[in-house]
């Protein structure tokens, strides 16, 4: 099991638009050190704000050895917490998600305001201080209607990506929309070869036959073939959204943590499904046309997200192991649209579903072979694989600069 120390090396070592040596997909140790310098330091996307929409509902979201509770308070303020009771350290909250007026230890009942504060608690005697013994918090930012967490004291700073956000999701509601479906599947594999099968379509056209009925193939579309070309479409499509006020061109951070592009589908198709028509007729975006295509945001390490004219659809992953990734869906669509009227459940979601499944397959076997003796690290393609480029470019420079940048402190230690 390699040390810190062993992977700083490894890293430094790493051969430049090649895929990861197999310490790096396989190693618990590296698995603790990015929990450590990346999943425990980093903002991570946890849930569309409109999953929880009244005072007192909740989620739990666990990010390795943590658990947190966010929670909509009677402000309509969402804050996070962690999810330890401050007696003896029971889980507050049991179910993934929920609905209470109090937060109720279910140990001995300490109960807890929905802004964290310690309300009641039973024969601690007349020198207990309750206000001594609030919920641990964790911080939490609403961006635009989604939920963002991060475990570490000295977050880092948001305030780029946040207006950005605002700026690209000006058009498309999710305070006003609600979760039509969830999916959460476990994919046997690493959660960088997860963000590596995203970030490509090199593999599309052998692996996805639904996707690939409205997804343009072409990486210039969605500026990943490292050349900084813009296709003929993309930049047609580009001006055409812009005219109406939904930004579209290609954006990204400066330490390429996070982009966003407003993408044409194939054959003006207006969203995806399988005849390349809306799936939700009663749209939870105000652009004027359906043909808008699909705005692709990713956000380092932990969502990717597509926004298109009649619904929405956000991707949460999360490391279980080093071998194991939980990714998670959900579809969103107008919180007053009436499944079975203004849309077909089936429909809407038979294209990804099928999509994931597919990408499931692909990770593993991916992960099989990166494990056999035989492996080395390979050439990505600079027309099609930039964007495998961009995320192992940021994934080792971010590393190395925070192993030797010193250890994050953590709120909950």
């Amino acid at each position: 099991m390699l040390r810190e120390a062993d992977v700083l090396s490894t890293l430094m070592r790493r051969k430049p638009e090649h895929s990861l040596v197999q310490d790096l997909y396989c190693d618990p140790g590296v698995f603790h050190v990015e929990m450590d310098h990346i999943w425990y330091r980093d903002w991570i996307f946890a849930a569309p704000a409109c999953e929880i929409p009244k005072p007192g509902n909740y989620i739990v979201h666990e990010i390795g050895t943590y658990s947190v509770v966010i929670v909509r308070g009677t402000d309509g303020i969402i804050r996070a917490f962690h999810n330890s009771c401050r007696h003896r350290g029971s889980v507050l909250c049991k179910a993934k998600k929920g609905s209470s007026p109090k937060l109720v230890c279910p140990y001995h009942q300490w109960t807890y305001e929905l802004d964290g504060r310690l309300i009641w608690a039973r024969d601690m005697g007349p020198e207990f201080d309750p206000s001594k013994h609030g919920l641990k918090q964790v911080q939490c930012q609403n961006l635009s209607g989604l939920v963002y967490i991060c475990l570490a004291d000295d977050a880092p700073a948001v305030g780029e990506f946040a207006a950005e956000t605002a700026r690209y999701l000006a058009k498309h509601d999710l305070e006003n929309s609600k979760v039509a479906f969830e999916s959460t599947i476990v994919e046997k594999g690493n959660w960088k070869l997860v963000w590596e099968n995203n970030r490509e379509c090199y593999h599309c056209a052998g692996n996805h036959p639904s996707l690939c009925r409205t997804f343009p193939e072409d990486p210039r579309v969605i500026g990943n073939d490292g050349s900084g070309e813009m296709a003929g479409m993309q930049a047609g499509h580009t001006e055409r959204c812009e005219a109406v006020g939904a930004l579209s061109a290609y954006k990204i951070a400066a330490d390429g943590e996070w982009r966003f592009v407003r993408t044409p589908l194939l054959d003006t198709a207006e969203s995806y499904t399988l005849d390349g028509k809306v799936a939700v007729t009663k749209p939870n975006s105000s652009l004027p046309f359906k043909d808008a295509g699909a705005l692709l945001k990713f956000k380092y390490p932990g969502t990717w997200n597509h926004f298109l004219s009649d619904h929405i659809i956000l991707f949460r992953v999360t490391p279980i192991s080093p071998l194991e990734t939980e990714v998670c869906t959900k579809w969103l669509v107008h919180k007053d649209a009436v499944e079975g009227q203004d849309y077909d459940l089936k429909r809407l979601t038979e294209v990804w579903l099928a999509t994931n499944d597919e990408d499931r397959e692909v990770v593993e076997n991916n992960q099989r072979g990166i494990q056999t003796p035989a492996y080395q690290p390979g050439p990505y393609s600079p027309t099609h694989e930039g964007g495998n480029i961009q995320f192992t470019d940021w994934y080792a420079s971010t590393m190395i600069r925070r192993i030797t940048g010193g250890a994050s402190k953590i709120a909950a230690e």
